[in-house]
């Protein structure tokens, strides 16, 4: 299951959807379907960094959409639970 953290992250999926409506719908189908990619690949990879790669216990990865857009999610396992926190046409402020 898919989930927007914020209110922020679901606008920002909806400008991701207005500009780049193919890369979206496949952003989407990857993350549903495998959040965890193994091998992970330069598009589609789990953040680094202490302060990136984890987020209240929940493993966050990045989804790069377009040459600018990203998707930033964390991975709830347990719930079988994907929560989108950054979504948006530019690059998130913290260094991905």
């Amino acid at each position: 299951m898919l989930k927007f953290g914020t209110s922020e992250a679901g606008k920002g999926w909806e400008d991701l959807c207005r500009q780049a409506p193919g890369n979206t719908l496949r952003a989407w189908e990857a993350i549903r379907t495998e959040p965890r990619p193994f091998p992970q690949t330069d598009r589609h990879h789990r953040l680094k960094g202490k302060e990136l790669s984890t987020v209240n216990g929940l493993e966050q990865w990045r989804y790069e959409v377009t040459g600018g857009g990203r998707i930033w999610y964390l991975v709830d396992a347990a719930s079988k639970t994907v929560w989108i926190r950054v979504a948006g046409t530019g690059h998130p402020r913290a260094t991905d």
